[in-house]
């Protein structure tokens, strides 16, 4: 073969092996495109509203991007908290659709306000799972019956509040007015309360701020009198530590006071009798339905939810109760917590009493 014949055939060969990569290339994306989406950024983007609630950065967050990578290994979760400041989460919305991510899990700070920024996605192709609140517009929602969250944290009162509650005031600290489920939770709780208990004596919006909320109570105390309060609904359990710190500094003990989200401040203070009850929502179930429904929106599947909410495919699941005597039998069982987490040195004694192990 002379010099010419030579290069002619190292040519031929160079291309014949061109073709077989650009073949090979086009198998791999092809088989990323299975994993993350035809044609799709293979990026999530989470908007989680607030750093006040130590759930989100906890709970919520941790489980959230463990989903997705179990089932999309491909995909990668951009993250952003707002802090509770409704103008930075739009700028961070904004960022995600510029930077290429197609699927958000949004938890807006204001829902009302998202509205716009979920009609203006779909315009440019970007889907949204409204997580944990609703969106109106958003291509699917999950969370819990926030109604029965409300009307589990009426009956808790009720329940520990026994033969006193026909006569009873009780105080409400409700959530921010600004939230879609703190309205929820409210009308949930007024219709376990309403008509059963002697009255509600004072109410008002804790603004999910421990710190209000405290002022708040400490408006109530003033307002009710220190010896006339029977027991207290808070919203959330961030705000009863607020609370409960006024009812500590006024010298009010003994009272019911209910909360929600099962932190682990707020089922130590059950532990330790400050407080008596919490909600639990379990991010082991809200985020691993969130992150399906955000991974099948990216792969163009079916979204796998189990009903509708105002024409939204959403999966909404059951509360539950937690007080001292289901501890372990639901947040330290579920590994939210372990024993250990939960039962610092002053509290063990209460601990072992309770069976928490």
């Amino acid at each position: 073969m002379n010099a010419v014949t030579r290069r002619a055939a190292i040519a031929t060969a160079a291309v014949s092996m061109a073709l077989s990569l650009a073949a090979c290339g086009q198998a791999g994306g092809d088989k990323k495109d299975d994993n993350a989406g035809s044609g799709s950024s293979t990026k999530i983007g989470l908007l989680l509203p607030e750093n006040k609630t130590s759930r989100y950065e906890a709970l919520d967050k941790p489980q959230f991007e463990k989903a997705v990578k179990a089932a999309c290994g491909g995909c990668e979760v951009v993250y952003n908290n707002a802090v509770s400041d409704v103008v930075k989460q739009k700028q961070q919305f904004d960022q995600f659709i510029a930077d290429g991510i197609k699927v958000i899990a949004l938890d807006p700070v204001d829902a009302t306000k998202a509205e716009s920024w979920v009609k203006d996605a779909k315009v440019k192709g970007v889907k949204v799972v409204a997580y944990d609140r609703a969106v109106k517009g958003a291509d699917a929602y999950v969370s819990h019956d926030n109604n029965k969250v409300g009307e589990l944290q009426g009956q808790a009162l009720l329940a520990a509040l026994g033969d006193k509650a026909a006569t009873a005031n009780v105080v409400m600290i409700n959530g921010d007015e600004k939230d879609p489920n703190a309205a929820l939770f409210k009308k949930g709780a007024h219709t376990a309360l309403d008509g059963k208990v002697g009255k509600i004596a004072y109410e008002a919006s804790g603004e999910w701020d421990p710190k209000i909320a405290g002022e708040k109570m400490s408006a109530a105390i003033s307002s009710v009198g220190k010896d006339k309060i029977g027991a207290v609904y808070s919203a959330n359990d961030g705000m009863a530590g607020g609370i409960v710190t006024s009812l500590e500094n006024a010298g009010i003990k003994g009272i019911p006071v209910g909360g929600q989200d099962a932190e682990i401040a707020g089922v130590q203070r059950i532990i330790a009798g400050t407080q008596t009850f919490t909600i639990y929502k379990s991010p082991l179930q809200l985020a691993p339905e969130a992150a399906k429904f955000a991974v099948n929106l990216l792969q163009g599947k079916a979204i796998g939810a189990e009903g509708e909410t105002d024409g939204v495919p959403s999966t909404l699941f059951p509360p539950v109760v937690v007080d001292s005597k289901n501890i372990q039998d639901t947040v330290v069982k579920d590994g939210i917590y372990k024993a250990a987490d939960l039962c610092t040195a002053d509290l063990a004694a209460k601990c072992t009493e309770l069976g928490i192990k």
